[in-house]
């Protein structure tokens, strides 16, 4: 690089040697000291108002020096004007911040262009000032000298950098023809006036002064105007970046070129998935990292950040303190130009410029406008990369939890299994949170968000550190396991069952963190993402009968067949009456009046036998048809009512009440139309509600309950006990009864602490005017219990079994008698006989 910058010097010093010497032969008449002194004085003040051109590391400079060269040239000759102007560049240069090469260029420079134009006047015949062809003489003699000097700038340009382009001859040309003009406008019109009267000197100065006032207003337009330009190319540019990291580069190196700066860093705080960026760019391919930018404690970024200060910060080695000293001797800067950066988030990054190249422009007389212009587009490029950022994140993304959704997942296994087709290994886990729907219908959507928020952080502590943990929808997570055999991710799966088997505080109650796995594995389950989550998604729904833990076997394609054909076949199955219902009697515990029956649906399929409830109620309450099963069951249980209604009987019937039925519009209006089109009154229709369907919000904040109580049937809590209700919750809603769980009324006559809860649970119903059924009810001591209690009602085996409609008819026949109507009641009644 010295080598390049002397190269041009040394053209500049042998042309001047040529051309200046024979050029400019030593006066022999008498010098005007004055005129000197004016010559050096004003060649002083030209150089202190320059207009400096910045290419790379080069600056060029232009000033007003026509005026005086022409007062030179007139009074005293080439030789004396040189040694003038020479004095006057030396003086003026030695305060500025010129290497040795580029100060000796453009002493060199100075002295040619003088000599240039001393040649150029001895080539024309020999005029006095008074003649007008002198002027013209003076003003090609000074643009041939300007020529030369400008030539010659844009060699030493060339030999540097690169050759200049179409903006240095703009900003050349121009003030290349101009100020010949004017100066030799001004200094011949001075020195035609001055012939006559030395107080000239008062009409001359003040035009000399305006003109050099004017110059400098050209010289810092023509500055703002190339400033402005380089804002709007710079604006451009930073529109058309790309939205990746290497759009954050691209920013960068914009801005360095913007400043002509010698290093830019750019440093960027986390934000979503992303970790701290620091970016920086140095010219000339240097190493590009130096120690500062990353440093919150740095004292630079932290003024530049500081929300007190308001704007950017510049730090220059004349006018640093100590802390401002160390700051820049550890980034080996001579001047720091600081800047926040406002990201998408609201957090501040850092934005950091390190010394212009220029020898001669500091940021401090650059134009501060272009930098805070410049700091504008670099924020808004920024934002808007990073709300870009978080449009891709949030569609792969799950917006709970954070974690990568489906979509994400499936793109990460295809990525891994694309690698080596075949031979990658990799294992696939679901895992299904197991009280998650419970904790929905019991407690809310808030609490079971943050079950799920409690759960995806016990998967990604206790994940290996190579897996991918994902949500996919509900209360289903999904971990992949690069690398993992089968067998290996088996184990995997049962160790995350065994960490992640706690108890966490959710909503004010301790709840049990329960999860079922499903295992699936690559390349014996499948070498895509969709086969594999599929065979994954299988396994899970294994895992709930298998210990929580089941892999992937063909066997259970069947099985998920088996479930796939039940669905379809639902509607079907109840038009031919396979799905059927059986009644459990439930009497009185005083009289042992046969007060209700309940009604349970049962499903005797062709092909696959009895069809447990669990199986089909709630494969009908994922595929929304638990409203016609639900309308299908009550028609079958209301006609029942009817036949014992025609036989001058009242015995209710009660319909158990699924949560996605609630949820209905139409509910009460349905089932108002089927207690009209059998004929039954509202007094004989029990609904039973679960005790998590009772307290959950969207239930309780709604007019369901007290719609269909309106109706004049009965609602009851079933299985309460198990869930989360409380007292306050009860006296708010339209129960008329509870039904002990049987969990505590099989085993009150063994256990001192079940019994203790039911009578607990008897009392509370009593206070709060509810009655009370226990069901599960085997044997006489339970029974005894019960009605020493004060149980309301019985409900078990001890009773009866659930009995089909023909059964139901014999048992009546063979276990019951007929009680006359009560006084006041319309029907008869019927009693167990003992």
């Amino acid at each position: 690089m010295l080598r390049r910058s002397w190269t041009p010097t040394a053209i500049a010093v042998v042309l001047t040697a040529v051309v200046a010497v024979p050029a400019l032969g030593p006066s022999v008449g008498p010098v005007s000291w004055w005129v000197l002194l004016l010559v050096f004085a004003g060649g002083l003040l030209a150089e202190s108002v320059p207009l400096h051109i910045e290419f790379g590391r080069q600056t060029w400079t232009f000033s007003f020096m026509d005026l005086v060269l022409v007062v030179g040239l007139v009074e005293m000759g080439g030789f004396w004007t040189a040694v003038g102007r020479f004095a006057a560049m030396a003086v003026a240069l030695s305060y500025q911040r010129y290497t040795p090469p580029k100060m000796v260029f453009n002493l060199a420079v100075g002295v040619l262009e003088v000599a240039v134009a001393a040649v150029v006047i001895d080539a024309f015949p020999a005029a006095r000032l008074t003649d007008p062809r002198a002027w013209l003489y003076l003003l090609v003699a000074l643009v041939c000298a300007g020529a030369v000097g400008t030539v010659l700038v844009a060699v030493a340009i060339t030999l540097t950098a690169h050759p200049p382009g179409w903006d240095f001859w703009k900003a050349t040309v121009g003030p290349g023809v101009a100020l010949p003009v004017l100066g030799v406008g001004i200094g011949i019109a001075g020195l035609l006036l001055l012939q006559f009267t030395i107080w000239t000197l008062v009409v001359v100065l003040p035009l000399v002064a305006a003109a050099l006032v004017l110059f400098r207003q050209t010289a810092r337009v023509n500055r703002e105007r190339r400033s402005l330009q380089q804002v709007y190319d710079f604006a451009r540019q930073v529109e058309e970046v790309s939205s990746d990291e290497a759009g954050v580069r691209q920013i960068v190196v914009a801005v360095r070129e913007l400043l002509n700066a010698d290093r830019v860093a750019l440093w960027l705080p986390p934000y979503l998935d992303q970790e701290p960026r620091l970016v920086v760019d140095r010219a000339g391919g240097a190493a590009p990292w130096y120690d500062g930018p990353s440093d919150p404690d740095d004292l630079i970024r932290r003024l530049a950040v500081d929300p007190q200060r308001g704007g950017p910060v510049l730090v220059s080695l004349p006018r640093a303190t100590g802390e401002e000293l160390t700051a820049l001797q550890r980034r080996d800067a001579q001047e720091v130009l600081g800047a926040p950066i406002v990201t998408a988030a609201g957090e501040y990054g850092y934005l950091e410029v390190c010394d212009r190249q220029s020898d001669v422009v500091s940021f401090e007389s650059g134009d501060r406008a272009a930098l805070d212009s410049m700091l504008t587009h670099v924020n808004a490029a920024i934002r808007q990369q990073q709300l870009l950022t978080r449009i891709r994140y949030d569609a792969d993304h799950d917006a709970l939890t954070g974690l990568p959704n489906r979509q994400r997942l499936a793109v990460e296994i295809d990525a891994l299994l694309s690698a080596e087709p075949g031979e990658v290994r990799a294992g696939l886990v679901f895992a299904s949170l197991d009280n998650y729907t419970d904790v929905t219908d019991t407690l809310g959507h808030a609490a079971s968000d943050e079950l799920l928020l409690v759960t995806a952080g016990l998967l990604r502590e206790h994940a290996p550190p190579s897996a991918l943990v994902a949500r996919m929808e509900g209360g289903q997570f999904a971990v992949l396991l690069p690398g993992l055999s089968l067998p290996a991710t088996e184990r995997a799966a049962r160790r995350l069952r065994d960490a992640a088997a706690t108890r966490a505080r959710v909503a004010g109650l301790d709840l049990d963190v329960l999860l079922t796995f499903g295992v699936a594995a690559a390349p014996v389950h499948g070498d895509t993402s969709g086969t594999l989550m599929q065979r994954a998604d299988v396994a899970l729904l294994a895992g709930h009968s298998s210990g929580g833990v089941a892999s992937y076997h063909p066997v259970l394609d069947q099985q998920s067949l088996r479930r796939l054909q039940l669905g379809t076949e639902l509607e079907s199955a109840m038009a031919e009456k396979q799905i059927t219902v059986v009644f459990q009697p439930i009497v009185d515990t005083r009289t042992s009046d046969i007060v209700s029956v309940e009604t349970l649906v049962r499903w005797a399929h062709p092909r696959y036998g009895n069809v447990p409830p669990d199986d089909f109620i709630g494969l009908a309450e994922q595929i929304g048809r638990i409203g016609a099963v639900t309308d299908y069951v009550l028609d079958l249980a209301l006609e029942r009512c009817r036949r014992w209604l025609d036989q001058d009987i009242a015995l209710s019937v009660a319909v158990n009440l699924s949560a996605k039925c609630l949820a209905e519009p139409d509910l009460v209006d349905r089932v108002r139309a089927a207690l009209r089109r059998h004929g039954v009154p509202g007094s004989l229709l029990t609904l039973e509600l679960t005790e998590g369907i009772v307290v959950d919000d969207s239930v309780r904040n709604s007019t369901v309950l007290a719609d269909l109580h309106s109706l004049g049937l009965r609602l009851s809590m079933d299985d309460f006990g198990t869930g989360y209700s409380s007292l306050s919750q009860l006296r708010q809603l339209p129960i008329d009864e509870l039904k002990i769980d049987k969990s505590f009324v099989l085993g009150m006559s063994t256990s001192q602490s079940e019994s203790f809860i039911a009578r607990s649970i008897v009392e509370l119903a009593h206070n709060l005017g509810l009655r009370v059924v226990a069901e599960g009810v085997e044997d006489e001591v339970t029974r005894d219990l019960l009605a020493e209690m004060g149980c309301d009602k019985l409900q078990g085996f001890l009773v009866s079994r659930p009995l089909p409609d023909d059964r139901l008819e014999n048992w009546l026949l063979a276990r019951t008698g007929v009680r006359s109507a009560a006084p006041g009641a319309p029907h008869r009644r019927l009693f167990v006989r003992s």
